[in-house]
Parts: structure tokens; C-alpha cells; sequence
């Protein structure tokens, strides 16, 4: 048997350094040779629960299969794991220590088979693996990461349209994931009103925050979608804290006395995620009058954010999350057109338009609400295969869905704008796989600063009445 044994001491209390450490799906992060890891119970991390583990090897990789078989929560874990190579039985113990939290790992190795004869031989590499291990697990606990910044890499695919479009794949994302920080923020005295957030990217990003102990309000608006994704959500996390709203966010009276239930209620928000959305072919108007891409893509979250703004900046650093698309890339801010008329109406075109409308919104908003310390961001998920695409852009979905990117990859970005104590150190800016990126691939898309001004007198001054023709 081979026995590691590491200590290290980090400046976080023994509740958050247990409960991060504690679901191992984190091992990706502090683990250099974790490469994947799930978590394949339901519930909130306890005794029984079930995690595998991928591992990079010399040569090739092992599936670790770890069951929690001791718990005391904020204290102590233990868990049995079993691969093709070898057993393994981690321990750890969390104590106080001064103002942080002392934790002591070990970790015994019983090789099996062909690893069996060469145990001495693996005795320093190990050691030197679980050294490695600790210090990884030390650093995403001190959470002192430098504020995100665009690479070279993506400046130079920026530049060039073909390679810029190409981040938005499958391959793009897993680029993207090799440069990551850890992200070992607690949530739970968190507030985050999420929209759409029964399907998804929405869903995914909602269960995401519930697993890192968000308190979560979904905004839905089927009332049976509601209460099903709810009671899934809690199932599927353990996290009781989970709560629903009703409305249409299509329809302007419905996010008005959303603002009014929340703002009544007076409970402030830490994270507001503008993700609700769809692509309208062919062309509606909503039961007000209104063209349903404007009213839902941009109307829409700007009245709620507007309406929400006070509970954002009584939590004393709220953030807002836009989400957006590349879609928006080939689009000019013409703010004449962004109700679009029957004639000649496209989708595809209506949907663009919004989301340039609204990343112009956010880079305004960052600048206008600095001094309240709400931080306000984009981001845009890239190519999710997600059930809206499919059904809004079938032939897309056909070309393309080989490349598409999960719900949760293209939701990762939402949560690391939510959770990530270094996202909150820039505002204005649009991210793609946790980087800045350009919000501009051609020039001919630039907007000028006299219709950015006509843009925001345009929402300021609108009233329902002006959606006419």
C-alpha cells in the first residue's frame, strides 16, 4: 500500500473549504490529473454518494469510482474509490486554524494487478502527485485569481472572422477549459433570479448555481413547468432554496408586477441572469401589440433590470448577466428597425438585432449603475444544442449539431459571471468561455455614439403605444 499524506492551511472558514472540497467534481480544478468528473447520485453530497473520477495516467487514463463512506459535515469525508489499477481511500479532515481552516489529506493506494509489481517504483511519482494535489486544492481555495483578460490566441481568431466563428463549437469551449481558474466561491447567502429557466441553458445554468448553494428565484411562465423544474431541481441538488415566479416576459404588464413582487418583497439580488428568449418565425405580436423578438429580447430585460435595479445594489455588489448571441455579429445597432415590420421579416435578423441592442444596453448600464457596484456583463453561450436552436433553426441544427455544444458548456460561462469572485472585477464586457471578448467581428457593425444616445432615449421614452404598424 502506498500512503500520501499533505497538509495545508488556507484563509477560508472550515464550512466553505469542506463544502467545495467535499463534491469531488471539483477534482478537475485542483487535481492536475483529473481531467472529468460527475457526480452520479442525487442530492446534496453525503454518505453514499456516488462520484467518478477520470484520471490522467503516463499512458492512457482510469475511471476512479468513489463512494462517500464517512461524513461530518464541515469536519471530515472519507471516501472509497476503485479502478482497474488500484483502491483508494482518501481522508479529509478540516480543523480551525487562526483565521482560516487547517485541512489534512490522506490518501492510501492499494495497487492491484500489473501496478502491483511495480509499487516501490511509483512510490516518489505518487508522493509527488499528491504534493501537486494540495497545492492545486490550496490555490483554488485562496481564490486570489487577476481580473479575466482576452488572450492572444482569441485577439488573433477576433481578428479573423472564420476562426473567430469557430470558437463558438464544441472545440472552442474545451480550448477554452484548459486555462481555466478554479471557481471556489460559496453561494450560499447568494440571491440569483435566473429567467428561462425551465430548458436549456437556462436550466443549466439554474442547476449549476444550485449545486454551489445558491438561493435561487426561477422566472417561468408555465406554472406546471415551474413547479416541475423546481421539485427536479431540489431533487437533483439537495438544495431546498429554490423558488419559482410566474410570468410571460413577453408581455410588459407581467414583468411590471414581477418588478413589483420582487421590489415588495424587498429581498436583494446578488445575480440577475437575463437569459429568457426565443427566435419567432414567422413574425408575432404579442397580446399587446408589440413584435414579440423586440418586446421579448429587449424590452423585456431591459424593464426588468431597470425595474430590479434598487434590490441589485442593496446587496451591496450585485451583478447582471445578459445573455446574448454570436448571432448579433452580423448585425448593425439600427434602433429604427429593431421592431421589425412584416416586410421582408426574418427571424433570425429580428433575434440579431435584439442582441445587439442589448449588449449596447449592457456596456451602458456598467457605466451608469458603477457607483451603485452593480457589475453588468454579456456573455454569449456559443453553439448549444439546446432545445430552442433545434426547433427555431432546424436546418442549423442538422448542419451543425455534431459541433454544437452541450446545455452545460453553454451554460458554464453564465455561472462563472455569477459565481467567480474575478468576474466581478470588470463590468461593460462581453465573455465567451470566461474571456472578454471583441463585441465587434466586422466594422461595418460599429455603431455610432449618436445611435447609441438615440438607443437609450428609444427604451427611456418607449411606451406600448409606439409599437404601432
Amino acid at each position: 500500500m502506498i500512503t500520501l499524506h499533505e497538509t495545508i492551511t488556507v484563509e477560508r472558514t472550515r464550512s466553505e473549504a469542506f463544502r467545495y472540497i467535499s463534491d469531488f467534481r471539483t477534482t478537475t480544478e485542483w487535481d492536475a490529473t483529473a481531467i472529468r468528473a460527475e457526480k452520479t447520485t442525487p442530492g446534496a453530497v453525503d454518505k453514499g454518494t456516488e462520484f467518478v473520477v477520470h484520471c490522467r495516467l503516463p499512458l492512457g487514463s482510469v475511471a476512479i469510482r468513489y463512494t462517500v463512506a464517512a461524513l461530518e459535515p464541515d469536519h471530515y469525508i472519507e471516501l472509497h474509490g476503485s479502478a482497474s489499477l488500484f483502491d483508494i481511500v482518501d481522508r479529509i479532515t478540516f480543523d480551525d486554524s487562526g483565521s482560516g481552516t487547517h485541512i489534512d489529506y490522506v490518501a492510501e493506494i492499494t495497487p492491484k494487478g500489473a501496478m502491483r509489481m511495480a509499487e516501490s517504483a511509483l512510490v516518489p511519482g505518487m508522493q509527488r502527485m499528491g504534493r501537486n494535489s494540495l497545492q492545486g486544492m490550496q490555490r483554488a481555495l485562496e481564490d486570489d485569481f487577476p481580473a479575466p483578460t482576452t488572450s492572444d490566441s482569441s485577439r488573433r481568431a477576433d481578428n479573423l472572422v472564420l476562426p473567430g466563428l469557430a470558437m463558438f463549437s464544441r472545440w472552442g469551449y474545451r480550448r477554452g477549459r484548459k486555462h481555466w481558474n478554479p471557481v471556489s466561491a460559496d453561494l450560499r447567502d447568494q440571491h440569483m433570479v435566473i429567467t428561462g429557466a425551465n430548458s436549456g441553458i437556462g436550466l443549466a445554468a439554474a442547476r449549476q448555481l444550485a449545486e454551489r448553494g445558491a438561493q435561487l428565484t426561477l422566472v417561468v411562465r408555465n406554472p406546471e413547468k415551474a413547479a416541475a423544474t423546481v421539485e427536479s431541481l431540489i431533487f437533483e441538488t439537495g438544495n431546498h432554496s429554490i423558488a419559482a415566479e410566474i410570468a410571460d416576459l413577453s408581455l410588459m404588464h407581467e414583468v411590471d408586477q414581477l418588478v413589483d413582487r420582487l421590489v415588495t418583497a424587498g429581498r436583494p439580488i446578488d445575480v440577475l441572469v437575463n437569459n429568457a428568449g426565443a427566435l419567432f418565425n414567422p413574425r408575432r405580436e404579442t397580446s399587446e401589440g408589440l413584435e414579440a423578438s423586440f418586446a421579448l429580447l429587449l424590452l423585456s430585460p431591459y424593464r426588468l433590470s431597470r425595474g430590479l435595479q434598487p434590490l441589485l445594489a442593496a446587496s451591496g455588489g450585485g451583478r447582471i448577466v445578459n445573455v446574448v448571441s454570436g448571432g448579433m455579429y452580423s448585425q448593425p445597432l439600427e434602433v429604427h428597425k429593431l421592431i421589425a415590420r412584416e416586410k421582408n421579416y426574418s427571424g433570425s435578423v429580428a433575434y440579431a438585432r435584439a442582441k445587439r441592442a442589448l449588449m449596447v444596453v449592457t456596456e451602458q448600464w456598467a457605466e451608469d449603475w458603477a457607483d451603485d457596484n452593480i457589475v453588468v456583463n454579456a456573455m454569449h453561450p456559443g453553439w448549444a444544442d439546446t432545445p430552442g436552436v433545434e426547433s427555431a433553426l432546424p436546418g442549423f441544427h442538422r448542419l451543425t449539431r455534431r459541433i454544437l455544444r452541450s446545455p452545460d458548456e453553454g451554460a458554464d460561462t453564465i455561472v462563472w459571471l455569477a459565481a467567480a469572485t474575478e468576474a466581478g472585477a470588470v463590468s461593460g464586457k462581453l465573455f465567451l468561455d470566461r474571456e472578454p471578448r471583441t463585441t465587434h467581428l466586422r466594422d461595418n457593425t460599429r455603431e455610432t455614439p449618436e445611435e447609441r444616445e438615440k438607443l437609450r432615449a428609444f427604451l427611456e421614452d418607449f411606451r406600448l403605444e409606439n409599437a404601432a404598424g
